[in-house]
């Protein structure tokens, strides 16, 4: 019998249902951006939070990767309608942030709501994020697989690009309150756009709680006992720590002691967003030039410099100061961030791919409420610039990681 040639798959512009996923998840993930801006602003120039009061909202948005991201990965794995819980996930994430330019209409917005509606967001965010890597892989063809996920990266970077500046805008032409709006209809949109995808969901592996525990455990040793996914790790986590210190307290510091505007912030933070596309093109480059190991390593001592001059930024300059160095951190973490993880694809043996991304998730994550709350705490105790300096000494010990392992030298 002659088999019949195989079919190629359609280009994906003709894939109606990954076009839909990707159009709401774009206009998601510009929404998301301004949010990320607009809601710690709404704390300062609505609220007149303090240092405390922005470090534990900054940590309850990031808490949920610490205590539901490992518990969420096993659950989903198990779940079969895993688009449902991404649309009810858009849902509640929509109606939660419009609670907030509700509450401030009405004349009732206060700090306690914030602090739960970021809480709550954040867990809904771990949900959405962990289903959507199980679900692409399902929808489009093997073939394109690798163009999907290009397309959906590119997304992201051009809305870290604009996010920023638009939510500046937004926030002093109107409010910060009025500005979060914008994001909460983008959910809505993400939400139809998912409820049109037509694809059967892959039935779900099988699989006991023992089991499963015991593959947690076994992730957590693997990913520890090697020593350039360990030098990887703990970098990340160490950057991540003082990286969230510093921004839970950064805007206030740009607001109260430099004097800027919510449009030169919004600036500021998207020029490290321009800095991060063009780290995201730079890195296979720098890679071929210099080798993974020492491309690593280099970006990790680029961005602990990075941390060391944000406060130095001070009078007339320091919106340029501020701008500029944002845009070599973004080069240099999207650098990092763009060969350790093809790194650590290279050296996790396939059937242990799933719990190691898992696992450098959950502790490179579950490093930022850490931070957060530990940036509030000193900004509260030692002032702003002073807690600046803690985290900006702190961050160097990102390069640490990387200068006593294999990375250092390795191609």
């Amino acid at each position: 019998m002659i088999e019949a040639p195989a079919v190629a798959a359609p280009p994906l512009r003709r894939h109606r249902d990954f076009m839909r996923l990707w159009a709401g998840e774009t206009v998601s993930t510009f929404g998301s951006q301004v949010t990320e801006l607009a809601l710690p602003l709404a704390a300062v120039l609505t609220l007149s939070a303090g240092p405390l009061a922005m470090g534990v909202l900054t940590a309850a948005g990031t808490a949920p990767y610490l205590v539901v991201a490992l518990p969420a990965g096993v659950w989903i794995d198990r779940l079969r309608r895993r688009r449902r819980l991404m649309i009810l996930a858009d849902l509640g994430r929509a109606a939660l942030l419009a609670s907030v330019p509700l509450a401030y209409a009405l004349g009732v917005l206060g700090i306690a709501q914030l602090f739960a509606v970021a809480l709550v967001a954040g867990v809904l965010t771990v949900l959405f994020n962990t289903a959507f890597t199980t679900l692409l892989p399902g929808l489009v063809p093997e073939q394109h697989l690798a163009d999907a996920n290009g397309r959906l990266q590119t997304s992201a970077a051009a809305a870290q690009v604009a996010g920023p500046g638009i939510a500046g805008a937004l926030v002093q032409a109107l409010s910060a309150p009025a500005a979060i709006l914008i994001d909460a209809v983008s959910y809505l949109f993400s939400a139809a756009a998912l409820s049109r995808v037509e694809s059967e969901e892959a039935a779900p592996p099988a699989g006991d709680r023992r089991a499963m525990r015991r593959d947690v455990a076994e992730g957590l040793r693997f990913v520890l006992g090697e020593p350039s996914l360990r030098a990887i790790v703990g970098s990340a986590a160490t950057l991540n720590l003082f990286g969230l210190l510093i921004f839970s307290i950064l805007i206030l510091y740009a607001r109260h002691d430099l004097h800027l505007e919510a449009g030169a912030i919004g600036l500021i933070f998207a020029a490290g967003g321009v800095g991060a596309l063009i780290g995201a093109l730079a890195a296979p480059w720098l890679a071929r030039r210099l080798g993974q190991g020492r491309t690593i390593f280099a970006a990790t001592v680029w961005f602990s410099v990075h941390l060391l001059v944000i406060p130095l930024a001070t009078g007339s300059h320091a919106a340029v100061i501020l701008g500029g160095n944002e845009f070599l951190g973004g080069v240099a973490v999207m650098v990092f961030d763009v060969n350790a993880m093809t790194l650590a694809q290279l050296t996790t043996p396939a059937g242990m791919l799933g719990r190691m991304g898992a696992t450098m998730g959950f502790v490179t994550q579950g490093a930022k409420p850490l931070g957060a709350l530990l940036g509030g705490v000193l900004g509260e105790l030692l002032g702003l610039h002073t807690a600046l300096w803690v985290a900006g000494v702190g961050g160097t010990g990102a390069a640490l990681w990387t200068w006593f392992s294999p990375l250092r030298s390795s191609r």
